[in-house]
């Protein structure tokens, strides 16, 4: 099959464009570099299989012209912004790298009639609700954050261009995913901050924040196995693992990764690491259960494989 990744050579992206290589499809990875990397691609540069196309997701003209020169079959739309703290001050990183991308990429299906999507959502878009256990179906979305916003619009505009051309969309609302190649978030932030003062950690909120940890390749088994078969219509699905992380838990197991026992913590307060995050959240996973997948990874593991594989680069 011919697929276009856009954001492929992203975090997650670049791990879908090796895997999706590996099963024979023809991948056409579209980025505009702001976040993802070449190197990110190492394993697939030389593929004749893969192709690498430098270009903005969030242009139509860009879509469409990659589209038809490919023939693309079916589109993995993961380009967005990444970093929520920094779209917090500049929230027209969000409407322009997450929302018009999305935008783009409809419109370019639509013109071009490619059927098949899968979207990378969030579990942002549930907003603060830290009281129940978030089932696909649970009602009253409200984002808190700029990014949680733009994905819930993404949402939105996918369900009525899907219902208008009989689109056939996966939707996985992921949690936080980290493993080989992370580019940001708490453990990256927390491994840099150490090697510049290795007697003191700065911890943003109290360091109660609790939340799912997702190792990728768990991520991209789920994807391969939910995406890629025949089902019709619409499917939203929470991704993830039943355990959960804090934040404080993470610190330690930082410390004791780096050799470093002796780290005076400094929490900056309050029950939140920055305004717009949600410092907890629970998944109802039987949905992507009863699809047949569950990850290897607990929580706690996915940290400590990250943990063991970044600090050896």
């Amino acid at each position: 099959m011919n697929m276009l990744i856009t954001g492929g050579a992203g975090f997650i992206g670049s791990h879908l464009c090796s895997e999706l290589v590996k099963k024979g499809n023809h991948v056409v990875c579209l980025d505009n570099f702001e976040l993802g990397s070449r190197e990110n691609l190492k394993d697939v540069l030389d593929n004749p299989l893969f192709t690498l196309t430098e270009g903005d997701a969030s242009s139509i003209s860009v879509l469409e012209h990659v589209i038809v020169e490919n023939q693309i079959e079916m589109i993995f739309h993961l380009a967005a912004n990444s970093d929520i703290q920094k779209s917090g001050v500049s929230p027209e990183i969000d409407f322009i790298n997450t929302f018009s991308t999305s935008y783009g990429v409809l419109e370019a299906m639509r013109r071009k009639q490619v059927k098949k999507l899968f979207f990378a959502s969030t579990s942002a878009v549930y907003g603060e609700k830290t009281d129940t256990k978030l089932s696909e179906d649970v009602g009253g979305l409200s984002p808190i954050s700029y990014y949680g916003g733009a994905k819930l619009a993404s949402e939105a505009f996918i369900s009525s261009y899907a219902y208008m051309n009989n689109f056939d969309v996966t939707i996985f609302r992921f949690p936080n995913v980290i493993g080989p190649g992370l580019t940001h978030g708490v453990i990256f932030d927390f491994i840099r901050k150490l090697k510049m003062d290795p007697l003191k950690l700065q911890i943003l909120g109290d360091g109660t924040q609790k939340k799912p940890y997702l190792y990728v390749m768990d991520l991209i088994d789920a994807i391969l196995k939910v995406s890629l078969s025949e089902e019709k219509g619409v499917h939203i699905y929470n991704i993830g693992v039943e355990s959960a992380t804090t934040v404080k838990e993470i610190a330690d197991m930082v410390c004791k990764k780096m050799g470093l026992p002796e780290v005076q913590y400094i929490y900056t307060g309050g029950k939140r690491g920055w305004k717009g995050d949600v410092p907890q959240f629970q998944y109802d996973l039987s949905k992507i259960h009863r699809r047949g997948w569950k990850a290897s990874y607990t929580s706690n593991e996915a940290v400590e494989k990250t943990l063991d594989y970044v600090l050896k680069e």
